[in-house]
């Protein structure tokens, strides 16, 4: 160390004052700061560099049309044998939309048809738009639920259904709405502030509540409760005892067993995954069968009914944007809208990491809040991309968003020739297809995988999970993303502050609690902050030093030891600091000098340094005691504190003012 602390501070300009070892960044006029951080906020990808790039209008505004409708890219490019792919995969994907779509829908208490509806135009705007090549759009199960338990809670959709399905193509529309503004204004991070443990925690719930809810369809049941909270569920189905059809329960639990079992064998062989996408499909024609042939309506197994031919008819006129209901849409419409969108986003993102490629949030977010926006208009309620559908698309081996194409054409056959077959549809059957669905999302190794990774990630997940399953799912998402934001907070607030060590036979200084070799140099307390230092955390850091200086000098004067001379902030974490936070090294600064103690500032930034130097900070601590390593600093100290004379004020000598 002694070596090292010869080399350092060698730099005397004539035998005079040394020249600043860190140096201080020119100022920058604060708009061009300003547009910098401005961009780096909002466009950190720099998205349009492609159209900039572009020379001539006309070239330009191709490449324009290139961003925001990205089939543009590929279509020109398309070729036979990519086709066949997509056809294969949409086909497969369509054998699975068609059956689940009228079982969302029901979940929705929505009309059944309004399943189908929703799996014809929302794809078609989504294969112009999106960036996604595989990401298979539809309906699904949790925003189907929200929208049945928050519209529901306000207006009965069997007493007053025309209302009830008008509120819910407003909702799809704010809800559009809302998903394309983030993506316009570049607001993609606020979806971020759902963490992942929240996301396992509330999806997890939100299946176990949507498996409570079927139990209606699989005990035969005509009424039940409204509510989604585990103990409401269990009262209305053991208050009906008398009335459970054992017909529903061994046909429901027939086909559950069969749509489990093909997804046991799709996993064991990958190969086989068209077995467990084409099961819900078998289910319905079985189901829809044995039904027709047995007359099983007759003896309490509830069928779907007439589901009226033809494509989407127009619905924005039916939009409701008059009080008392407006509100009551705009609710629904942001958190479905925002759940929706964290659910297709992070699918998109998984699906593109396997083959390599990139997908931007931001362009997504347009995409699907485009396709809702239309959808609202054409009979169709909120859509995004399921993962159980596109991890279908994925596995059939799709090459772009043709796929959905391909399906959205099978969909809209379905609507024009084949609806009259599902009349014998038994509506337990649905039950099964949602039930089947829903154990999927509930993700026992992921959160197996928090509590061992991560103890208050898996109170996030577990609080989000218990809000859902007891509360509601308003609740569970309010309380995932409180504790989240929470969890951010105290970060903030409270940021980590460490002892530092040098590591023998080294002049490098680690963590003492991690390196349990790293030793401490006497009358030297190296200390670590892990986080930019803002007003929320500044006076927290002023008290939190002060005591790891009280606890040194106590651990110190019990051994006889050299107290605290030198405290040596390692500024490499610290990002940025405000006004609070050059205050508080202001004051910190003071305090230590009453008390003999000199503060030593190690690897600041360029932002730091400018701001230390515009506050004056950088003047009153001094540039001969800031320092570009802990080590350099560290030396500093040990030179001074070994070539201190009696008398001398700690602190008042360095090496350079002793050359």
């Amino acid at each position: 160390m002694g070596g090292s602390a010869a080399a350092a501070g060698k730099s005397v300009s004539g035998g005079g004052r040394a020249a600043p070892r860190v140096p201080v960044p020119e100022a920058r006029p604060f708009l061009d700061t300003f547009r910098a951080n401005l961009k780096e906020t909002f466009f950190p990808d720099d998205p349009f560099r492609a159209v900039v790039r572009e020379r001539g209008f006309g070239r330009r505004a191709a490449a324009a049309l290139r961003y925001f409708f990205p089939f543009l890219e590929w279509a020109p490019a398309y070729r036979l044998g990519t086709f066949k792919s997509d056809l294969i995969a949409g086909i497969t994907i369509a054998s699975l939309a068609i059956p689940q779509g009228i079982s969302y829908a029901k979940l929705a208490n929505l009309p059944p048809i309004l399943g189908l509806y929703s799996s014809f135009v929302p794809p078609l705007v989504y294969a112009m738009m999106g960036s996604s090549k595989d990401l298979a759009v539809g309906t699904v199960a949790v925003a189907s639920l929200l929208i049945g338990s928050m519209l529901g809670a306000e207006v009965s959709p069997t007493d007053n259904p025309a209302l009830y399905l008008h509120l819910a193509f407003t909702a799809t529309f704010f809800a559009g709405v809302i998903q394309a503004s983030l993506g316009i204004l570049r607001l993609g991070f606020i979806v971020d502030f759902l963490s992942h443990a929240a996301i396992v925690g509330f999806m997890g719930g939100a299946a176990t509540v949507v498996c409570l809810q079927q139990l209606k369809g699989m005990l035969g049941l005509e009424h039940f409760t409204t509510s989604t909270d585990l103990v409401s569920v269990m009262r209305s189905v053991f208050s009906q005892t008398h009335q459970w059809r054992w017909e529903s329960v061994v046909l429901g639990c027939g086909f559950l067993f069969f749509l489990l079992l093909t997804r046991f064998f799709s996993k064991r062989q990958p190969r086989l995954f068209w077995i467990s996408a084409a099961a819900p499909l078998t289910s319905v024609i079985l189901g829809s069968l044995l039904v027709y042939f047995t007359h099983a309506e007759n003896h309490g197994v509830q069928i779907i009914g007439n589901l009226k031919k033809g494509l989407n008819p127009i619905s924005v006129t039916n939009l409701q944007f008059t009080p008392p209901y407006m509100m009551l849409a705009l609710k629904t419409g942001l958190i479905t809208g925002v759940i929706a969108l964290a659910e297709g986003i992070a699918v998109g993102r998984s699906f593109a990491m396997f083959k390599n490629y990139h997908i931007d949030g931001n362009k997504e977010m347009i995409a699907i809040g485009t396709m809702n926006i239309l959808g609202s208009f054409t009979s169709c309620y909120l859509t995004t991309g399921p993962f159980s559908r596109s991890a279908v698309n994925y596995n059939a081996g799709c090459k772009t968003a043709m796929s959905n194409v391909i399906m959205s054409l099978a969909v809209m056959v379905t609507l024009l020739f084949l609806t009259p077959l599902f009349h014998y549809t038994p509506l337990v059957v649905l039950s099964a297809i949602i039930m089947s669905a829903m154990l999927g999302l509930i993700d026992f190794p992921a959160a197996v995988h928090l509590w061992h990774v991560d103890k208050v990630d898996f109170c996030v997940c577990a609080g989000a999970y218990l809000g859902v399953v007891f509360g509601s799912v308003e609740m569970g998402l309010v309380v995932a993303v409180a504790i989240s934001v929470l969890r951010v907070l105290l970060f903030v607030a409270r940021p980590r502050t460490t002892v530092l060590g040098n590591v023998p036979d080294t002049n490098v200084y680690r963590r003492m609690d991690q390196y349990t070799t790293a030793r401490t140099v006497p009358g030297v307390l190296v200390l670590r902050v892990d986080s930019p230092i803002y007003f929320a955390n500044s006076g927290y850091l002023r008290e939190r030093i002060t005591r790891w200086i009280d606890d040194d000098d106590e651990r110190t004067s019990a051994k006889g030891e050299t107290g605290v001379q030198y405290v040596v902030l390692d500024m490499g974490a610290v990002g940025s600091i405000d006004t609070s936070g050059t205050s508080m090294l202001d004051e910190l600064k003071k305090t230590l000098d009453r008390r003999g103690i000199q503060i030593v500032l190690a690897n600041p930034g360029s932002e730091i340094m400018k701001k230390l130097d515009s506050s004056k900070v950088l003047e009153l601590i001094g540039h001969e005691w800031i320092f570009p390593t802990v080590g350099e600093a560290v030396a500093e100290c040990d030179f001074v504190l070994h070539s201190h004379k009696p008398g001398m004020v700690s602190g008042s000598a360095t090496r350079e003012n002793m050359v």
